[in-house]
C-alpha cells in the first residue's frame, strides 16, 4: 500500500509540475501514464501464481491446506478457511484475509508467510491490484488450447510497403524468424550472419541424421549454386536411412528401452523389435499423432498389426524383477505407475508422478484424478512373471505350417460349435487370456517356487479364484514335474467338489496340455489337489492356465491330430516380443485410490478419466474407457499440451536448448517459454499444416534463418545473451554420447551402415560388464556388427555401456526427458584410451597415410576431414609438435608401437605417431561439438 501512494504521491507532484510550467502536452502525456499505471490489468499466470507458488503454496497448496486455506483452485480461495473467513473477496483487497495477514507487522502471530521471507512491496501490490480488480484467476499458459497467433511483421515500415531494403526482411527466411526477430529487438540484439557452408552441411546432417556428411556430400553440395542447394540438401538428408536411426535414437530415452530387464538380477530381454519399429515409423514420417496412437494402445486398434502390437513395447520397457523372494503384484503397481508417469513426461511434459502420494502442489491436479488416469493403464496382462508375458510370437517354419494347419481345420469346420478362427490366432500369437499361477491362493503343502510359480506337493491343495466357465470344455495348462505316477485333479466349489480334471503325471518336461474338462457353468471357485505318494517331495509346478472352448469338429476323424499340433505350437520355444494386452472379464481390474500412494492401502473406486482441468480447458474427453480412448483424446487439436510438447522436443535436439527450457515440465514450476508465441505457432504448423509430420517441421525449422546462424558470438552478446536464450546466433552444443561415436567410426571409415536386428557388443573396456546371477559375458560381436551405430547397442541397466554413460546417456531404469550435459576429466580419457577411439584413430590414420606423405599434409587432411575447415597454423604447430614427440618416443620403443596398433603387420614408428595426434584430434571442442 505504501508502494501505491508513493506512486500516487509521485505523479501528483509531477502533473503539478508539468501544469506549472504550462507544458500542456506533457501534461497530457503525464495523466495517460497515470492512467495507465491504474487501470494495468493483472495477469493472473504471469504475474500472481509466480507469487502464490513462491510464498504461499508449500503451506497452501496440494500437499497442505494449512488451517483449511488453498491457492491451487480457484473455488478454493473463496472457501472459508477454518477461522471462518474466506482467503479472498473478489473486488475488495480491504476485506481478504489472506491480504490482512500479509501485511500485518513483523513478529505477529499470524504474519504470513509463517516461516519464510516477507512479500515485497511490488508482490503485494500486485496481489492487492488483483484482488481489487476480481481476482481473475487464469489457466497455465499451458494448460490453454493452441491457438494460432499472428506472425509478426519484419522490418521497417517502409520496407514492409516495398519502397526500401533492410537487414531485418533480407535476413528472414521463413515465419519463424518473424518471431525470433520480434524477441531480437526488445533485447536490443541483431541476429548473426548465415554460417559457412562447410559449417551448415554438418551441422544440418549431423543434427538429421546423427551422422557427419561425407566428403562426396560436402564437396557436392559447396559446388552446387542453385538457390534451391541448402533446401535440397535437407531433403536428402531427411530421406536418408540414417534419418530414422538418429531420432529413434534419441526416442530410446523416452521410452527407457534396454536389453535386460532391470532390477538386481538384470536378466535380458528380447524387445530389439521395438526399437526396429522406431527407425521404421521415423524413417516413414509416421504422423506424430499415429505414432502416438500406436506406442499407447496399438493393440486396442480393430485388428491390429504385428507392428501395431510390436509399438505398444513402448510401455512394456518398463522393469521386471525376477529376483526370489518379490512379490509380483507390487512390481506389476510399480510398472503401471511407471507407465502413467511415462506418459505424462514424454506427451504431456508434466510432472504428474508426484500426485501419486498426494495433490500437486503448484498445479491443479488432484490426488484422486491421479488413480482415475492408472486406471486407463491397471487392466493390462502383463504381472511381472519371469516370461515376460504377455508376448507377441514369431513361428518359424514348421510351427508355422503346424498354425495354417489349425487355421484351415477351423475354417473347414467353422459352421459346428467350437473356438472361432479370430480367437485361435488371438491366442496363438499372444496367448492371452490366460491366468498366471501366481493367482491361485490358500495353499497347503503348496507354495509359489522361488516367489515366481504355483507348485504342489503330496498332499496338496490350493485354490483358483472366481473363474467363468460357462461354454469352456478345454483346459491349457503349462505344467512341469520330476513326480511320478502323481495324479492332480481340479474340483469344483471345494477340494472335495466335483472333479472335473484327473491328470496322470510322471516327469514330464515343461509342456503346454489341452485337457478336455466338462465343468458345470456359471463362475465358480476351484481347487487342485495332488496325490504323489511315490515321490511326496517333488513339486508339480503350473506355469500358466486358461479355459477355452474346443477347436470345431471335436467328433471328427482327425480333430485329436490338430488338438495336438495346437499343444505343440503353444510348448514350443519361438522367438517373442513383449507388448501390451488389455484383460477382459474374469481378468478386468478394479482402480482404487491409494492412500499416500501405498499400493497396500486401498481408498475409494475410480474410474477412468483425465484431469478436470482438461475439461474445463476445452478438450473433448467424453466417455473414455480405455488406453485407445485416452490416446486419440491426447492427439486431438483440442489437446493443449501434445503438440507443444513435440514441438519443443525437436527444437530441443535442434538447439541445445527447448523453448521451454524444462522440457519435462510446462507447468507452473517450469522455465517460462522464451518464445511462447512462436511455440504455439509451431505446434498449430504441426497439427494442422503439416498433419502431424515430424520431417515437414524440421524442414521448416532447419531452413529458417535462425537455424543458420553462425555460432561466433561477439564479446557483447556473451554478455548480454551468454546461453543464447533469444538465438541470436546459432546452436553450437556438445554432441550427443551416440553421435560422438558414430562420427568417430564414419570419419575412421568403420561405420556399419546394417540397419535393424538383435543388439550388438561392440569393443568396451575389459572388467566393466558385471552379470554375477547368470554369469553372462560381453560377447565382442564378430565382423560388420561391432562397428555398428550406438543405438543398436546392447544395453544393460545395471552395466550400460560405459563411454555412453561417460557422455551422459542414462542407464534407462526409468525415462529421462533430457540429458544434462556435463564437462568431467573422465571424458576426455574416454576419448583418448577407450579402446574404439584407438581402433578408429589407427584406422583413421591408415587412410590418411597411405594418400600423403607429409606429417603436415597428414595433419591437415585429417582436421579437414573431421571439421570440413582448414586448420589454423597455431593449431597445426601444435599437433605437428605431438607428432614428432610421440615419432621420437616410438622410434625409441618398438614393443610400443605394436601394443598401440595392435600388432598390425604395417606398424611403424610414424604410423603410430600420426595415430596418437589423430586420436588426440578426435578429442578436440570443435570436433566433439554441432558446429
Amino acid at each position: 500500500m505504501e508502494r501505491l501512494d508513493l506512486i500516487f504521491e509521485e505523479n501528483k507532484k509531477m502533473k503539478s509540475k508539468w501544469i506549472l510550467t504550462g507544458a500542456a502536452a506533457i501534461v497530457l502525456l503525464s495523466s495517460f501514464s497515470f492512467l495507465r499505471i491504474f487501470s494495468h490489468q493483472i495477469n493472473f499466470n504471469e504475474e500472481v501464481k509466480p507469487i502464490l507458488n513462491k510464498h504461499c503454496m508449500a503451506c497452501h497448496g496440494g500437499v497442505k491446506k494449512a488451517g483449511g486455506v488453498s491457492f491451487l483452485f480457484e473455488k478454493d480461495m473463496y472457501d472459508p478457511a477454518k477461522s471462518g473467513k474466506p482467503p479472498v473477496v473478489a473486488g475488495d483487497a480491504e476485506e481478504s484475509e489472506m491480504m490482512r495477514r500479509i501485511l500485518l507487522p513483523e513478529g505477529h502471530e499470524d504474519k504470513m508467510p509463517k516461516d519464510g521471507p516477507p512479500l515485497s512491496a511490488e508482490e503485494v501490490e500486485i496481489l492487492t491490484k488483483w484482488i481489487d480488480q476480481g481476482a481473475k484467476w487464469g489457466n497455465h499458459w499451458a494448460y490453454n488450447r493452441v491457438e494460432r497467433p499472428s506472425v509478426p511483421s519484419v522490418g521497417s515500415f517502409w520496407a514492409r510497403l516495398g519502397f526500401t531494403d533492410d537487414e531485418e526482411t533480407h535476413w528472414a527466411k521463413n515465419e519463424i524468424d518473424h518471431f525470433v526477430l520480434e524477441k531480437l529487438r526488445e533485447q536490443q540484439l541483431k541476429p548473426a550472419a548465415e554460417a559457412d557452408r562447410a559449417t551448415l552441411i554438418r551441422r544440418v546432417s549431423l543434427d538429421l541424421t546423427g551422422l557427419p556428411p561425407t566428403d562426396a556430400q560436402v564437396q557436392r553440395f559447396l559446388k552446387d549454386t542453385s538457390p534451391k542447394a541448402y533446401e535440397n540438401l535437407v531433403d536428402s538428408l531427411l530421406a536418408s536411412s540414417g534419418y530414422g536411426e538418429r531420432w529413434a535414437g534419441m526416442w530410446l530415452d523416452l521410452a527407457r528401452y534396454a536389453d535386460t530387464k532391470g532390477y538386481e538380477r538384470d536378466p535380458g530381454r528380447s524387445i530389439w523389435r521395438y526399437r526396429d519399429w522406431l527407425i521404421k515409423a521415423f524413417n516413414e514420417d509416421k504422423p506424430y499423432d499415429k505414432f502416438v496412437v500406436e506406442q499407447l494402445a496399438g493393440d486396442l486398434l480393430p485388428n491390429p498389426t504385428d507392428a501395431q502390437l510390436i509399438a505398444t513395447g513402448f510401455h512394456r520397457n518398463t522393469m521386471n524383477n525376477d529376483e526370489g523372494g518379490t512379490q509380483d503384484e507390487e512390481f506389476r503397481v510399480a510398472a503401471v505407475i511407471d507407465r502413467v508417469n511415462t506418459t505424462w513426461d514424454v506427451f504431456q511434459g508434466t510432472t504428474f508422478g508426484c500426485v501419486q502420494c498426494h495433490s500437486h502442489p503448484y498445479d491443479p491436479f488432484t490426488h484422486e484424478e491421479y488413480y482415475k488416469y492408472v486406471a486407463f493403464f491397471n487392466n493390462t496382462r502383463d504381472e511381472d512373471v519371469t516370461s515376460d508375458t504377455p508376448t507377441l510370437r514369431f513361428y518359424g517354419k514348421e510351427d508355422s505350417v503346424r498354425v495354417v494347419k489349425i487355421g484351415q481345420w477351423i475354417k473347414a469346420h467353422q459352421g459346428q460349435k467350437g473356438m472361432k478362427l479370430p480367437d485361435f490366432q488371438r491366442f496363438a500369437r499372444i496367448m492371452e487370456p490366460k491366468v498366471n499361477s501366481h493367482d491361485f491362493d490358500q495353499h497347503v503343502n503348496a507354495s509359489l517356487l522361488d516367489a515366481k510359480y504355483f507348485g504342489i506337493q503330496d498332499q496338496g491343495t490350493a485354490r483358483w479364484p472366481n473363474v467363468t466357465l460357462t461354454g469352456k470344455n478345454r483346459l491349457l495348462l503349462n505344467i512341469g514335474t520330476n513326480a511320478e505316477n502323481a495324479l492332480l485333479q481340479l474340483h469344483q466349489d471345494s477340494t472335495k467338489g466335483k472333479v472335473i480334471l484327473s491328470l496322470e503325471l510322471s516327469k514330464v518336461g515343461d509342456t503346454v496340455m489341452v485337457l478336455p474338462v466338462a465343468p458345470d457353468g456359471g463362475k465358480r471357485s476351484l481347487f487342485w489337489t495332488l496325490h504323489s505318494p511315490k515321490t511326496p517331495k517333488e513339486w508339480v509346478k503350473i506355469k500358466w492356465a486358461a479355459f477355452q472352448e474346443a477347436l470345431p469338429g471335436k467328433d471328427e476323424a482327425g480333430f485329436a491330430d490338430v488338438e495336438k499340433l495346437y499343444a505343440e505350437i503353444l510348448t514350443g520355444g519361438v522367438e517373442s516380443t513383449p507388448i501390451m494386452y488389455d484383460g477382459h472379464g474374469d481378468l478386468a481390474r478394479t482402480t482404487h485410490v491409494f492412500e499416500r500412494g501405498n499400493w497396500t492401502v486401498k481408498g475409494k473406486k475410480v474410474n477412468p478419466d483425465v484431469p478436470n482441468l482438461f475439461k474445463e480447458s476445452g478438450a473433448k474427453n467424453a466417455s473414455m474407457k480405455n488406453r485407445l480412448d485416452l490416446a486419440q483424446w491426447m492427439t486431438s487439436r483440442e489437446h493443449p499440451l501434445t503438440a507443444r510438447v513435440a514441438v519443443n522436443r525437436i527444437w530441443e535436439q535442434l538447439f541445445g536448448t527447448g523453448i521451454v527450457e524444462t522440457v519435462e515440465d510446462f507447468g507452473s514450476q517450469g522455465i517460462t517459454p522464451t518464445h511462447q508465441e512462436l511455440l504455439d505457432w509451431l505446434s498449430v504448423e504441426l497439427m494442422e499444416t503439416h498433419q502431424w509430420s515430424l520431417k515437414k517441421l524440421l524442414k521448416q525449422i532447419t531452413l529458417s534463418a535462425t537455424y543458420r546462424q553462425s555460432a561466433a558470438v561477439t564479446p557483447e552478446k556473451l554478455a548480454q545473451d551468454p546461453f543464447n536464450k533469444w538465438l541470436s546466433r546459432g546452436p553450437r552444443v556438445r554432441l550427443s554420447a551416440e553421435q560422438i561415436r558414430d562420427q568417430l567410426l564414419a570419419t575412421s571409415g568403420l561405420l556399419s551402415h546394417k540397419m535393424y536386428g538383435r543388439s550388438v557388443m561392440p569393443l568396451q573396456p575389459d572388467n566393466i560388464w558385471l552379470s554375477p546371477y547368470d554369469g553372462a559375458k560381453w560377447q565382442l560381436s564378430a565382423g560388420e556388427d561391432r562397428y555398428r551405430r550406438a543405438l543398436y547397442i546392447y544395453w544393460k541397466r545395471t552395466a550400460p555401456y560405459p563411454s555412453m554413460v561417460m557422455f551422459d546417456a542414462p542407464s534407462r531404469e526409468f525415462c529421462q526427458v533430457r540429458r544434462i550435459r556435463t564437462n568431467t576429466p573422465l571424458q576426455a580419457l574416454v576419448t583418448l584410451n577407450d579402446p574404439v577411439y584407438l581402433e578408429a584413430a589407427h584406422c583413421f590414420s591408415e587412410a590418411i597415410a597411405a594418400k600423403y606423405a607429409s606429417p603436415q599434409e597428414q595433419i591437415r587432411e585429417a582436421y579437414r576431414r573431421l571439421t570440413y575447415q582448414s586448420i589454423s597454423p597455431k593449431r597445426l604447430q601444435v599437433l605437428l609438435n605431438l607428432y614428432n614427440k610421440s615419432l621420437a618416443n616410438y622410434r625409441k620403443d618398438t614393443g610400443a608401437t605394436k601394443k598401440l596398433l595392435a600388432n598390425d603387420g604395417n606398424a611403424t614408428p610414424e604410423l603410430a605417431a600420426l595415430t596418437v595426434t589423430a586420436n588426440a584430434m578426435l578429442n578436440l571442442d570443435e570436433v566433439v561439438t554441432k558446429p
